[in-house]
């Protein structure tokens, strides 16, 4: 079940997950942005088996909290279920996104971005996670540049909006 919200992120109702992604429902979620202590982005492969987004690279974890779960400790929990790691998580900004996923799927996001920096090993699920890799900011943004199709699309936006918002600053500081 994911819940169902307004453009203000208030609650109301809740829908199964595969249904609010048919229909294209707005939805709470959450993405979580891991950088080293070097400025590193840490970023995750989805595993082919996803029903969505499936072989995309993507930020350090994301998802949707659950009926009465409160989004920050949703966003820890994932954290520790997809990548096996814990790490003090900061509230960074939200927004609202719309993308067709193909196959009849739709993401229609109330997304909280968190943050963190860790220099923890992850220990990812593979049901999750293909691979994973600390990247350079730079690297991430080329990458983004050069070849859209292979991240996924909030993760675009998220990028976007930490590298031209300040959030990312020159050389990766946080």
């Amino acid at each position: 079940m994911v819940i169902l919200v307004d453009s203000a992120d208030r609650q109301v109702d809740v829908a199964p997950k595969m249904y609010a992604h048919r229909a294209g429902l707005l939805h709470r979620a959450f993405s979580v942005l891991v950088f080293d202590s070097s400025g590193r982005a840490l970023l995750q492969k989805r595993a082919e088996g996803k029903y969505h987004s499936g072989g995309l690279w993507t930020n350090t974890c994301c998802s949707h909290p659950r009926p009465g779960e409160e989004t920050a400790a949703a966003a820890a929990r994932r954290l520790g279920e997809e990548m096996g790691m814990h790490a003090g998580l900061v509230y960074r900004m939200s927004f609202i996104y719309r993308a067709d996923l193909g196959g009849g799927l739709q993401e229609h996001e109330y997304d909280h971005v968190y943050m963190a920096v860790s220099d923890d090993t992850p220990r990812p699920n593979p049901d999750e996670v293909a691979e994973y890799g600390y990247f350079a900011p730079h690297d991430v943004s080329e990458g983004l540049r050069l070849h859209p199709e292979r991240y996924s699309a909030w993760f675009a936006i998220i990028w976007e909006r930490f590298v031209q918002g300040g959030m990312l600053r020159e050389g990766g500081a946080l």
